[in-house]
């Protein structure tokens, strides 16, 4: 299957957008007390607060990735079939 030009570019945007806003929301995540057993950045062990937001975070680069993947491989496709 052969996406649009339209699609293909939607799809790398997608991809591009979740690169930049997931890593900033894992900073935030990492400097939240609430992420730590003793209330402060980095002090004891990660709460179950950190693990799933880090779980959500990893899952959603890798979909990110995945669709960003798929939208630039959409978009040689529509070029080779543009050039044939």
């Amino acid at each position: 299957m052969v996406l649009s030009r339209g699609w293909s570019v939607f799809l790398v945007g997608v991809g591009i957008w979740t690169w930049v806003i997931w890593p900033r929301f894992a900073v935030a995540i990492w400097q939240d007390p609430r992420a730590w057993s003793a209330g402060t950045v980095g002090d004891g062990t990660p709460t179950s607060f950190l693990w799933v937001h880090a779980l959500l975070i990893a899952a959603s680069l890798a979909i990110g990735t995945t669709v960003g993947v798929l939208g630039v491989r959409s978009w040689l496709a529509v070029r080779r079939n543009a050039a044939s």
